[in-house]
């Protein structure tokens, strides 16, 4: 089992093609691959997982989906 996180796009970056974006996981930055969610924009969500956008989400579900993980301890292990 895997467990997605979600994260706000800050910006996009185009690295020799590949599409990569700066997201922030509650207070965490990581760059992760965006070629799966090639749609979204900085101030989107996104679920990543093993450093890859899976899909776009909206920002309540984002936002509970944080909440609950923090209410469990487990915000600081996101990807």
């Amino acid at each position: 089992m895997c467990l997605a996180i979600p994260g706000e796009v800050l910006s996009i970056i185009d690295r020799d093609g590949l599409l990569e974006a700066d997201v922030r996981f509650g207070g965490v930055h990581r760059r992760i691959c965006i070629e799966c969610t090639p749609q979204v924009r900085p101030g989107d969500y996104v679920l990543a997982h093993a450093g890859f956008a899976l899909q776009q989400v909206d920002e309540d579900e984002a936002r509970l989906t944080l909440e609950m993980l923090r209410e469990l301890g487990a915000e600081s292990e996101a990807p």
